[in-house]
This record gives structure tokens, sequence and C-alpha cells, in this order.
């Protein structure tokens, strides 16, 4: 017989769109609960002994993505982690649909204006925004918002920094376990 997680024993995952900062947030929210944190493009990154941009380049994205979704699904029923996945991983129904019935998904929002001052930060590392115009990023950028829409709960940081970002959510949390224990 399968045993149900409580809401205080759910894994804790981040969504939202690439660079808004679901690996960093993530990190300081696990330190502070005491729990493992795992980046899912890190974890694969490990696996294939190069990062995601090279994956996409030798691999193909169809073998990034089946691999995420195995990743991803398999890590949703564990218990007390704290997950990011990469900004494309929502995207995946099955995904979704995994995170959302066995975590508690919290949808990191960063407007289109705050998130296009960040890209010299992060267009390096990331394979989807390779040769792409800002037009066609921004369209990238809505195109994903629907997919994001599946949560538990959203938190727009257009202005706060990660310590008080992590600091919202983990009292969010903390009242959310107490309220429902």
């Amino acid at each position: 017989m399968s045993h149900r997680l409580s809401l205080r024993e759910k894994s804790i995952v981040f969504v939202g769109f690439m660079g808004v900062g679901k690996t960093t947030i993530g990190k300081l929210v696990a330190k502070k609960l005491y729990r493992d944190f795992i980046d899912v493009d890190e974890e694969i990154e490990k696996e294939f002994g190069m990062p995601p941009r090279q994956i996409f380049e030798t691999y193909g994205e169809k073998t990034f993505r089946e691999r995420e979704q195995s990743l991803t699904i398999s890590l949703s029923k564990q218990p007390l982690n704290v997950i990011s996945l990469g900004g494309g991983a929502f995207l995946n129904e099955e995904i979704r649909k995994a995170c959302l019935e066995n975590c508690i998904v919290f949808f990191l929002d960063l407007s289109w204006d705050s998130w296009k001052e960040r890209i010299s930060l992060i267009i390096d590392s990331r394979p989807v925004l390779q040769n792409k115009s800002l037009e066609e990023m921004k369209e990238l950028y809505y195109s994903r918002q629907s997919a994001y829409s599946h949560h538990h709960s959203k938190l727009q940081t257009d202005h706060m920094n990660e310590e008080e970002a992590a600091e919202y959510l983990i009292e969010s949390l903390k009242l959310t376990w107490e309220l429902y224990a």
C-alpha cells in the first residue's frame, strides 16, 4: 500500500522562466528548511558530463527532455526535497501532472521588463536563447506563461531580492503547514 505524503513532507518545486531565480531562491529555501536541494538541469549535466547547451548540441533537445521527464517524475515522489526545474520542463504535461500531484509547486514570476535586464547574465548558459532576437525571446517568454499558470502558489519577484523571496516563501509554507496540519 502506498503512503501519501503529508503536506509538510511533500517536496517543494520551483517553476518559472529561465533566469528568474529558481535555483538561487531554491537553495536558500532548502537551507532554511533543512532539506536537500536538487536542480534538475545540474543533475542532468552531471549525468552527461556536459552543460545543457552541449547536451542539446551533441544529443539533441529530445534526449535532454526525455531525461528531464524521467528524473523529475522520480524526484517528485520523494519527500522533503526542494527542486528547481529548468524553464522548459513545465511545458511537459507529464512533468506538470506529477509535480502538481506529488509536490508543492511555486511559480516564481518575474515581469518581462525585469527579466530583460538579466539577459546578459544568463544567455551563454541557456541553449534555447541562442541566436534569438529580443523579439523572439519575448515571444518565448510569453508562450511559456500558460504552462506556469498551473501551480499551487505564485510569487511575483520583481521587487524582491533572493533573501526576501526565500523568507516570504518559508513563512507562507509554515503558515500553510499549520493551517492544514
